[in-house]
């Protein structure tokens, strides 16, 4: 039951973020279109999966290698203390490559 009901959660908020987010892996750049697309994943940034706000703020989608990769260095700071202060927590997972993305398009549409 359990499983059931987290695969159906999964299955909405990775169809939502498929829906607001490029096919392009957040961390290696690398594009996906329908033939790879089961192998880009979503990952929650605050690792909370039960944090799925609609506006996608809390989702970026990575390859399943950055994805495994994301979770290792995770559990590894976990392991080695994991997170003290709100300043720790805001690090985590935080880096957006299409921060930019609607100037540039603005500016190479000129």
């Amino acid at each position: 039951m359990a499983r059931s009901d987290a695969e159906i959660r999964q299955a909405g908020y990775r169809a939502q973020s498929l829906k607001i987010h490029p096919w392009v892996c957040a961390r290696c750049g690398r594009v996906f279109d329908k033939d790879n697309l089961s192998e880009l994943t979503v990952h929650h940034k605050d690792h909370n999966h039960d944090n799925n706000p609609a506006d996608g703020c809390n989702w970026e989608n990575l390859c399943v290698y950055c994805h495994d990769n994301e979770h290792s260095r995770y559990t590894d700071h976990l392991a080695a203390g994991g997170m003290n202060t709100e300043a720790e927590r805001q690090e985590v997972a935080t880096h957006n490559p299409f921060a930019q993305l609607r100037e540039m398009l603005e500016k190479k549409g000129q």
